[in-house]
């Protein structure tokens, strides 16, 4: 993959970072590894991120994406699913199962502090402030991504459970009258 030496690399972005293109090498390599396992530990990518020559980071979003396809293909073919779920007599068509997980990353009051701070100011950071805010608290980017994907699902839920605590309120006040 050859290295991004656009001008905009070296200012300072807030938007989406350019779309990853893998060589036909590095797919191959890829794809090899997916079909021994669609669920990667943190040794394999890293392994896979230093074969490609490639970010972790872009090696998890790859490894989401055909998983993702192959979840909307199995929806789109309901009556194939219920055949392969009654023959059971072919467990290599299984999908392989999960290397062992990261282990779930603890944050310390400091650097909840900063991500919180960070969330405030701006709940969909770009690569560079994420980059950043990762190098300040001492995690990798990967992390700092996933904390606000977390947050901003959260912070949904949060504000829709807030919306619907008025109808409940004005459902159960009907009730009683």
């Amino acid at each position: 993959m050859a290295p991004n030496n656009s001008p905009n690399k070296t200012t300072a972005r807030n938007y989406r970072r350019n779309r990853t293109k893998f060589t036909e090498d590095q797919l191959n390599i890829l794809i090899k590894a997916f079909n021994q396992t669609p669920y990667p530990g943190d040794a394999t990518k890293q392994n896979l991120a230093l074969e490609t020559n490639t970010e972790e980071s872009r090696i998890q979003i790859w490894f989401q994406n055909p998983r993702a396809r192959h979840r909307v293909q199995k929806r789109s073919e309901p009556e194939k699913d219920l055949e392969a779920s009654q023959d059971q007599d072919h467990p290599e068509e299984r999908i392989h199962g999960r290397e062992d997980r990261r282990c779930y990353t603890s944050y310390t009051s400091s650097q909840l502090h900063s991500l919180i701070t960070a969330f405030t100011n701006n709940p969909y950071p770009g690569i560079d402030s994420r980059e950043q805010l990762a190098k300040e608290i001492g995690v990798p980017e990967s992390r700092v991504q996933i904390w606000f994907q977390n947050q901003r699902s959260r912070f949904h839920v949060q504000k829709k459970r807030e919306l619907d605590e008025p109808l409940e309120q004005k459902k159960d006040q009907e009730r009683n009258l």
